[in-house]
């Protein structure tokens, strides 16, 4: 360590680029589980419907489907497709191309090719498509000759529909006779079936409800998903990493695999597995139950928490309050706890909150006690005595939790507040955009608060590289985070961050050497991911499989066009954005805007400026290098906004200073 610290600033920002690169191709990759295996036998046939979900299983109401459910594999669908509610027809194509949508109602930039591709005519054998729903229900010809039948059973309408309990009935007896042509449900010769739903709705007029737009529907609930060939297994594939969650679009991959054939072209589905489990079903119908809760239960149990941050802004903030001593400690203490709401929200999965008879306030009771814990850490240790003590331990905690549940295998998230959804189906493991945005302004919030109490540059620059190295190993390594954009980001960041602070005077080259080092580190790890098998990699070395096929042009595209979907599409994240660019520039230039205790924590904390500097720019090049980066922006202004009051100056000592240029 002090090797490092004895040299020169300006070879830093090679040693970091240089260190993250060594660092990054030497992290472990997340090998599948030796329980966690594919099926070998074949697929002949698949049972397609609608509407099918798993607290609509039961032996009394459904004993076919229960049949199959205890002699299969089960897993929670997810059913996205480029609409935002998803319909049966778009399901339907979906098992036939492998894309979630129809290919030509998809907008242009959602990379689903045009016309679409039939993937099933890749197959050795032969394919036929039954109606069970107008009655024909004879399939055993077909499977004798070794021909691949997909078996359409109909649908089921919403919960709400009074004539529901009957029309699952009659799928249920439909699917009877489909199984029983087929050999007989507890037959030991049945072959190899999925049942699938492939969407939540089949609407008279699809037409009317497949509307595109930028965040899929998260009402609409995961879906039953069945494989014979794996029984007492839950299911699972690389498109989830997620024990019970499969995608639609792993369907046709499965069929594909069983038979050895390869798609044309690149599919974004990867086959089922199984992972050993004691109970699938209800683990299924947890991981379902729960996503169709959260988004209810979130609201009040993760804003009653919150409301305190808001109370203590306030109190920091107002004048007349925070001229108040008591007052104003009250304030600062509300604020640097309230941020602690996150990471419980993160790990709330612990708790089974979703089967209690009143799940919001048992999430809240979650929240809360968890919170309460962690509040007790931060304002009763030994740097309570610090001004900045209490903000920079709770942001260290922030950081840290949602690194930490990243780095152990996002085991906590589906049935979490902030955690990766498995009905909106963007990712389901490793670090969204909103949890990067997160731990990117905590750890630069600790690392201010860090500075005021270490003060030497060679200290500063040594620290900055510390928390850069970890936040950006955590955040790109492929069985941790996973997170392509966040690495660009990070490096920049804290690259920029440790220049400054070193006092070594900034130049172009230096910034161009650090956008160098992030990208070559970023393809490095993906390119080791890469080298896995396609059902064990990440949409890291899925990228390369882009880059490779000649579709990186068409990768930047759609992720600008989400970005501006996203702002222009939902007028709260326009104002988040707005707020976000005044925002950016008025704690760069406090004096401008007459904010005099901003400028007065310049005044005796210098190294708070360059804090700050690396802040914007992490923020906007997250912006920039993301699908979602709204929302990255919205969770780094909250969290800032929270925790900046905390470390405020009193206004007794805030009187402005004048124009001053920072000095290390």
């Amino acid at each position: 360590m002090p090797e490092l610290c004895r040299l020169a600033p300006a070879r830093l920002v090679i040693l970091l680029a240089v260190l993250l690169g060594g660092l990054l191709a030497l992290l472990p990759t997340s090998p599948a589980a030796a329980d966690d295996a594919p099926a070998d036998e074949p697929v002949q046939l698949v049972i397609a419907t609608a509407g099918l979900t798993w607290e609509d299983i039961s032996a009394q109401e459904t004993p076919a489907l229960q049949c199959l459910a205890d002699r299969s594999g089960a897993g929670a669908m997810n059913t996205t497709s480029s609409s935002v509610v998803s319909t049966k027809r778009q399901g339907m194509e979906t098992l036939r191309t492998g894309y979630r949508g129809l290919a030509e109602e998809a907008p242009r930039t959602s990379g689903i090719p045009t016309p679409p591709t039939d993937q099933w005519e890749q197959l050795p054998v032969d394919t036929v498509e039954v109606d069970a729903s107008s009655g024909d229900t004879s399939i055993a010809d077909d499977l004798q000759d070794g021909t691949i039948v997909l078996v359409d059973v109909g649908s089921v309408p919403s919960h709400d529909e009074p004539a529901r309990s009957q029309q699952l009935a009659a799928l249920d007896a439909r699917l009877g006779e489909v199984l029983e042509s087929a050999g007989g449900c507890d037959a030991a010769e049945l072959p190899r079936t999925l049942l699938v739903s492939v969407a939540a709705t089949d609407p008279e007029d699809p037409e009317r409800m497949e509307r595109t737009g930028a965040v899929a529907s998260r009402t609409v609930g995961l879906q039953v998903a069945l494989d014979s060939a794996l029984p007492g297994q839950a299911l699972t594939s690389g498109a989830t990493k997620q024990t019970g969650v499969v995608m639609v679009t792993d369907v046709l991959a499965t069929v594909l695999a069983s038979y050895d054939a390869t798609a044309e072209g690149l599919i974004p589905g990867q086959p089922f597995r199984g992972i050993d489990h004691d109970d699938p079903q209800q683990l299924a119908w947890d991981r379902s139950e729960a996503a169709r809760l959260v988004d209810g239960a979130t609201l009040p149990a993760l804003g009653s928490f919150l409301a305190l941050g808001v109370i203590g802004v306030v109190l920091s903030l107002v004048p007349p309050l925070a001229r108040r001593p008591r007052t104003a400690a009250v304030g600062r203490a509300l604020a640097a706890i309230a941020p602690l709401a996150l990471p419980v929200g993160m790990f709330a999965s612990v708790v089974p909150w979703w089967r209690a008879d009143h799940p919001a306030l048992a999430l809240t009771g979650v929240i809360w006690a968890g919170s309460a814990l962690l509040s007790v850490l931060v304002l009763a240790g030994p740097w309570r005595r610090h001004r900045f003590g209490p903000a920079g331990v709770s942001a260290a905690l922030v950081a840290g939790l949602l690194l930490g549940e990243s780095a152990t295998g996002s085991k906590f998230q589906l049935a979490s507040p902030l955690g990766a959804q498995p009905i909106s189906g963007g990712r389901f493991y490793g670090l969204s955009n909103h949890l990067f945005g997160m731990v990117l302004a905590s750890a630069l919030m600790a690392v201010l608060c860090l500075f005021t109490v270490v003060r030497t540059p060679r200290a500063r620059t040594v620290w900055t590289l510390v928390v850069g190295v970890t936040v950006a190993a955590v955040c790109v390594s492929p069985s941790m985070g996973a997170d392509f954009g966040s690495m660009l980001a990070v490096v920049l960041a804290f690259g920029l961050l440790s220049l400054l602070v070193s006092g070594v005077r900034l130049r172009l080259w230096h910034l161009l050497v650090l956008g160098l080092g992030g990208a070559l580190a970023v393809l490095a790890v993906s390119f080791l991911d890469w080298l896995r098998p396609p059902e064990d990699r990440t949409h890291l070395g899925r990228f390369i499989d882009e880059l490779l096929s000649g579709e990186l042009l068409g990768v930047i595209v759609r992720k600008l066009a989400q970005n501006i979907a996203m702002t222009t599409g939902y007028w709260s994240l326009a104002v988040v954005m707005i707020a976000a660019v005044i925002a950016s520039v008025a704690i760069l230039a406090p004096h401008r805007f007459r904010w005099h205790r901003l400028a007065a924590l310049d005044e005796m904390h210098p190294a708070s400026y360059p804090v700050r500097v690396a802040l914007v720019v992490g923020t906007w090049v997250g912006y920039a290098v993301n699908d979602t980066g709204p929302v990255l922006v919205a969770a780094i202004l909250g969290l800032w906004l929270a925790y900046l009051p905390a470390v405020l100056p009193d206004p007794a000592r805030a009187a402005d200073p004048g124009p001053r240029r920072y000095v290390p």
